[in-house]
């Protein structure tokens, strides 16, 4: 193709950049625009894979009908053969009337499937008998229907290896693949990184009458070094955050260090820029973010405290219930010992008797729940299992009383 017709093309899609690869496939694009020959488009996410598209169409005979643009990703698995291939009245329960689905509204048109590799293995041999003689059948529906669409995909996921894992059929990839069309990453692309920051650095400024960034020298090798995982829509809004949050319009490389990683081979996205001097509402999100956790953890702190108290109320009022229990089976006397009758016919009650005799009647609440501890204790040989059994209480609240009346 001649430099002044490429060039014409960039022109009328907004494309920016020079690169030899970005290039070939503008070019591939256009020379298999005049086919009816199936693409699918590979690159990273963020590269502008929906481009090429649209270019194809624009230049192909079908550029009078209908183009039709698809996130398969973003559609449920529920209802995605029902959006590509339609239904008949009653097919489910929401189908209140018949649907032709894209694959019938787009006849003689062109359909781009974005994120064609996340499309469930079902829709993909509905997908593949469509491009093969372009028959479909609607769900819940038996006739069959022809349609005469062009396909154009486009995935940013390793198809080989989703082949290889079963969650891609190898046939359609290979009849996807017809044509297939490579987009550079941006790391990839040289120079066309401090372009296409220029581009929207002056389409910032106008759209909020700011005056325009622009970098240094020393600020421009970092852009240039930088391997930019988020490909060119992460350009875009690194650019954005400086044009409206840096103060000085020169952008330098301290403040580009603010919006990008220090290591240049680092594949993670960029942080959230700080600047102490400009205000940032990502700082306020953050620390509303971090009021709202720390009081969700009081409340919950609250709560499980005033469910311990509850617990210990109940607990506090069966160990009463049970001492007074005890205290009306073996009623103390204030008498003398000396004075009292002790009952002889089991020497295992005359033992009980003369140890309940030996409670004054002026012992208090939390007393009387302690000796009644001490004493189910002892009649148990110190079983803290058979302990709380016998008072009606948990082995953890036993626990709790016994550590609280220094009885451990």
């Amino acid at each position: 193709m001649r430099t002044n017709d490429l060039q014409d093309i960039k022109n009328r899609y907004n494309i920016v950049g020079n690169c030899d690869a970005l290039n070939r496939a503008l070019d591939i694009a256009l020379q298999v625009a005049s086919t009816d020959l199936s693409v699918l488009i590979v690159g990273e996410s963020g590269v502008g894979k929906e481009i090429i598209p649209r270019l194809i169409h624009d230049h192909s005979i079908r550029r009078g009908k209908n183009y039709f643009a698809i996130n398969c990703g973003s559609i449920p698995e529920g209802t995605i053969d029902s959006e590509l291939f339609g239904h008949e009245k009653g097919a489910f329960t929401d189908a209140i009337g018949e649907s032709k689905g894209y694959f019938g509204v787009a006849d003689k048109g062109t359909i781009f499937l974005d994120e064609v590799g996340e499309l469930p293995l079902a829709t993909q041999a509905r997908l593949l008998r469509v491009l093969e003689n372009g028959e479909y059948i609607r769900v819940g529906g038996q006739k069959v229907l022809k349609t005469d669409v062009r396909v154009v995909a486009a995935t940013n996921v390793n198809i080989q290896k989703a082949i290889s894992e079963g969650r891609f059929r190898e046939d359609l990839y290979y009849r996807l693949n017809t044509i297939p069309i490579q987009i550079p990453p941006l790391r990839e692309r040289g120079d066309d990184i401090l372009l296409l920051f220029r581009l929207f650095a002056m389409q910032i400024a106008e759209k909020y009458r700011l005056p325009r960034i622009t970098l240094t020298e020393d600020a421009k090798q970092r852009m240039l070094k930088y391997k930019w995982p988020g490909n060119v829509r992460q350009l875009k809004n690194i650019t954005e955050q400086m044009s409206v949050l840096s103060e000085n319009r020169l952008i330098d490389a301290e403040t580009i260090s603010r919006f990008i990683p220090d290591d240049y081979d680092t594949t993670l996205p960029a942080p959230i820029a700080g600047n102490n001097s400009a205000h940032s509402y990502e700082n306020e999100r953050e620390a509303l973010y971090q009021v709202l956790f720390e009081l969700r953890t009081n409340v919950g702190e609250l709560r499980r405290e005033l469910n311990g108290l509850r617990r210990q109320i109940d607990d506090a009022a069966s160990i009463t219930s049970q001492a007074q229990t005890l205290s009306s089976k073996f009623p103390a006397v204030s008498e003398p010992a000396a004075h009292h009758t002790i009952p002889t016919e089991s020497h295992v009650e005359d033992a009980v008797a003369e140890e309940i005799n030996d409670v004054p009647e002026s012992l208090n609440l939390n007393d009387q729940e302690r000796q009644a501890i001490v004493k189910a204790l002892e009649r148990n040989n110190g079983n803290r299992s058979k302990t709380a059994e016998e008072l009606g209480i948990s082995s953890r609240t036993l626990y709790r009383k016994l550590k609280q009346y220094g009885l451990t």
